[in-house]
């Protein structure tokens, strides 16, 4: 990395600083909108992009081997004329990496010829072509691609610290994808109403990965093909140098009939459990002495001084209309040893024991109670810790709000349920890339070691689209200069000191 670049990064933020700063009110007559008089002219020799970060993504895809992994395992042209499958697969995800949220998407960037000199590419497919790349897959390709995807994530752990490798915390989970069309195979229609898909999301809780991903008709249940993907998830996991290995899931994956050979194999588990007659029964009969009152930690730690709470308009609106009204008033928690019937060993089961005041208006009607059941096989955590481990896993909504939303994986462009798992795929490998980029930023030892690994972990926890505008969405110019092909970036941002550690690390 070129020496003048720390100091051209501080003159930049001493420069922003100097416009930011709240005690110079020169000019405060005016609106700070000033700009008129404004025309607009095609430059002649300058070639700049917006996407300044791409160049990064695919530096770092093929360090750790992404282009070459594809290539000599993905099979699916006899002739390369002129595209190769990893230009098909990455196409896809650098669409989402730029910004894009549908196939059409892709013909802004193929038409752009700044873009394609960023990449070193004399074209890349259009949508069209992306389209009919995706109806070539079968779920044996679909297997394929994702194995290569898990093997050069693990090329990815390699370089992590030690103590990464304590604990995989394995989450999973169904959710639907819609679609409008009528023609698609194999959509069906779920339990809601919905009209479409419902793939299975399983997903490394450490860092947002997402592991696997297998599409599944509409009608589908959660938790149907979730058994043989964790095995497989689990042998990655392994293999990738993890010591220790922690399933979760929510009721729809109490799988009782696989619970004796996970804990044979060494694997910790925690999963939420149908609160059945029965059980409920169990609870009730416990003695009052058995409960224990359940402290949640607070969200957050307040680092100045704590602010009043705004007036609960909601509330107040559903007191005023004497609409049902459920207040949780407290929360105990207890266990018992349990053995489900398709089970040989027994477990624990932690249950919460949620009460609840109903209300109408000002008026008391009645005290609710519910249990909420989870089975495991630790026993080294007290049952409080249990609950809030589990609770932890709906950080997974979070991705899945990310996947459909924020990069539009889950969604059916194409015609069959086989394609639309493949474009899901290779749009989530946009996401992979993100995490990626973050576990290989440096962490130096030293005077910075602690800043350096906080910074790590906010971009490991940014949102799609944040992470997009920080460190993608870069305008630069492109200059080919002897052998080098160079991107000058023309706009500075507070995030590009994190930035340009990853160029210096890809660099060396």
């Amino acid at each position: 990395m070129n020496a003048t670049i720390p100091h051209k990064l501080t003159n930049s933020k001493r420069r922003i600083e100097r416009r930011l700063d709240k005690t110079n009110l020169d000019g405060c007559a005016k609106p700070m909108f000033t700009a008129s008089n404004i025309h607009y002219e095609i430059a002649d020799r300058t070639r700049a992009i917006v996407h300044a970060g791409i160049g990064v993504i695919h530096a770092l895809g093929r360090q750790i081997g992404l282009i070459d992994a594809i290539d000599a395992s993905l099979h699916l042209f006899k002739f390369h004329l002129p595209y190769h499958e990893s230009d098909h697969v990455l196409n896809i995800a650098y669409n989402a990496l730029c910004g894009g949220s549908h196939l059409e998407d892709i013909e802004l960037r193929r038409h752009d010829a700044n873009f394609l000199d960023a990449l070193g590419a004399r074209r890349i497919p259009d949508p069209t072509t992306a389209g009919d790349f995706c109806r070539r897959f079968t779920p044996a390709a679909i297997d394929t691609l994702q194995t290569v995807f898990n093997q050069v994530r693990q090329r990815v752990w390699q370089r992590q610290p030690d103590a990464f490798f304590d604990l995989a915390t394995i989450d999973m989970d169904g959710t639907l994808v819609e679609t409008t069309g009528q023609c698609k195979q194999g959509m069906d229609i779920a339990y809601d109403g919905t009209w479409g898909y419902h793939p299975l999301v399983v997903s490394l809780a450490n860092t947002g990965e997402v592991l696997w991903l297998l599409n599944r008709s509409g009608n589908r249940p959660s938790h149907e093909g979730a058994a043989a993907v964790v095995d497989r998830v689990v042998a990655v996991c392994r293999e990738g140098g993890f010591r220790k290995v922690l399933l979760r899931g929510d009721t729809d994956f109490s799988q009782s009939e696989h619970l004796d050979r996970w804990t044979a194999a060494g694997n910790y588990f925690i999963f939420g459990f149908d609160a059945t007659a029965n059980l409920k029964a169990i609870a009730e009969d416990l003695p009052a002495g058995e409960w224990q009152p359940l402290t949640r930690l607070p969200s957050y730690t307040v680092q100045t001084q704590a602010r009043p709470r705004p007036d609960n308009v909601k509330e107040a609106i559903v007191q005023e209309r004497e609409f049902d009204n459920r207040r949780l008033r407290s929360e105990q928690v207890a266990e018992f040893i349990y053995r489900p019937t398709a089970c040989r060993l027994s477990y624990r089961m932690v249950v919460v024991r949620k009460n609840i005041s109903v209300a109408k208006g000002e008026r008391l009607l009645f005290d609710e109670v519910r249990y909420f059941f989870y089975i495991t096989n630790i026993v080294l955590l007290e049952a409080e810790q249990i609950v809030l481990v589990a609770n932890n896993r709906c950080n997974q909504e979070n991705l899945l709000a990310q996947l459909h939303g924020g990069l539009r994986a889950l969604t059916a462009p194409v015609n069959t349920l086989e394609s639309n798992w493949a474009y899901m795929v290779m749009t989530a490998l946009a996401w992979n890339l993100k995490a990626w980029w973050a576990l290989l930023l440096p962490v130096a030892p030293g005077r910075w070691q602690e800043r350096q690994r906080k910074e790590k972990q906010w971009v490991l926890g940014l949102e799609f689209k944040t992470f997009v505008q920080a460190f993608v969405r870069l305008p630069c110019q492109i200059v080919r200069t002897g052998r080098k092909l160079v991107y000058r970036l023309l706009s500075w941002n507070p995030h590009q000191p994190i930035f340009w550690r990853l160029v210096k690390t890809l660099r060396c």
